[in-house]
């Protein structure tokens, strides 16, 4: 198969295309021809080598979390999908491994692509929507009326936090954007939009139960003071530096923080399957590339302006 990898951690430029080994399924794993994938900011920070204590230097690595695509081949002990199946998922391997022509899922975090989605919208969906959903609803602990902010609310993860804090049942939800991207966060519902370049939301007046950094650009230490009693602050952040500060500075207040790798649940992702398929989610597609041009595509994300999702379309 062709896929894009790196033999070491570095800028886009490390990323080739070219032939790399079909993966053999386990017996609780799927075999997916993909047809679309997607660029999450955690692809780009591990093509960097800045979270290697964790992805290791076993090149090559392929990158990509996201995997949208059809069934080619089962394994012996999976008993709900079928070759042929339209499925979608978080790829099943500690680096990535979806920006290929075929890649692995497992079993039990896979689930059906609703029927009014295409693959290329379907390629966004999975890492964005889980982390948006697992870091209000487990990691905020989200509850009915709460006033929630999200800190990027017209990025890839923060345009599906938006939808959720609303279907969640948050009692109002301010998101924060670039000037030119805050009637696109007021038409995913947010109450209020707030352009981050010319206002600090840690500095007004306004305190939130929520905060959901879905942005990975603040920090719990300089939200504190936005946050009400017993409020709860989330990170997309794994930097061990940010999870150390978090914690300790929690022990100091009625405050808490966290910090979210989301889980590739299959539960979850049907769940939102049947948010999308009833129109209560939209996805949001700022621009495709196809899989050869995945560098790009890096680039372009890394920029940290995109609206949306950044795609990736394989094959025909």
């Amino acid at each position: 198969m062709n896929a894009i990898y790196f033999n070491e951690y570095g800028p886009a430029d490390v990323l080739r295309y070219g032939p790399q080994p079909t993966p053999t399924p386990q017996p609780n794993q799927i075999l997916v021809r993909v047809r679309a994938s997607s660029i999450n900011p955690i692809d780009w920070k591990v093509r960097r080598g800045d979270i290697k204590l964790l992805t290791g230097f076993n090149f090559p690595m392929i990158p990509g979390r996201d995997v949208a695509g059809e069934v080619a081949a089962v394994g012996n002990q999976v008993v709900r999908f079928a070759v042929g199946d339209r499925v979608y998922g978080m790829a099943d391997g500690g680096t990535g491994g979806a920006n290929a022509e075929y890649a692995l899922l497992a079993g039990g975090a896979a689930a059906f692509i609703p029927e009014n989605l295409s693959f290329e919208q379907a390629g966004a969906v999975p890492l964005a929507a889980l982390t948006a959903l697992q870091a209000l609803r487990d990691k905020g602990q989200l509850l009915s009326g709460d006033r929630v902010l999200i800190n990027g609310a017209s990025g890839g993860v923060g345009a599906f936090a938006v939808q959720l804090a609303k279907a969640l049942g948050a009692g109002e939800v301010t998101g924060t954007a670039s000037a030119e991207n805050l009637e696109l966060v007021r038409g995913l519902g947010a109450d209020r939009a707030i352009d981050y370049r010319a206002h600090d939301f840690t500095k007004d007046l306004s305190r939130y139960d929520l905060i959901f950094d879905a942005a990975g650009k603040s920090s719990f230490v300089g939200s504190q003071a936005a946050l009400r009693r017993n409020g709860r602050y989330v990170s997309t952040d794994p930097q061990p530096v940010t999870v150390v500060a978090g914690k300790l500075a929690a022990l100091r207040t009625t405050k808490s923080a966290h910090v979210l790798l989301a889980d590739p649940s299959g539960p979850d992702l049907a769940l939102i399957s049947a948010w999308l398929q009833a129109g209560t989610l939209r996805v949001i597609v700022d621009k495709t590339f196809p899989l050869s041009e995945a560098a790009a595509a890096h680039r372009y994300n890394e920029e940290g302006e995109s609206n949306g999702k950044v795609v990736l379309t394989v094959g025909e």
